[in-house]
């Protein structure tokens, strides 16, 4: 695993937790749909897509 895929498997796992602690509504089924491309993305080990997905993520859950 390179540096910038453990980087990424932790910014997920930030995400995730985030996403975990907010509270129930539109905002966090937003940052969920995002939050799950992000998953396919990083499946598909494309680092890029992964962190514009994760990106968009956080920004909905804040």
């Amino acid at each position: 695993m390179t540096v910038e895929q453990e980087n990424t498997a932790e910014q997920m796992k930030s995400v995730k937790a985030n996403w975990d602690k907010a509270p129930s509504g539109p905002k966090k089924d937003a940052a969920l749909k995002h939050y799950q491309a992000a998953e396919k993305a990083h499946k598909a080990n494309d680092d890029a897509e992964t962190n514009k997905e994760l990106n968009a993520a956080r920004e909905k859950l804040s």
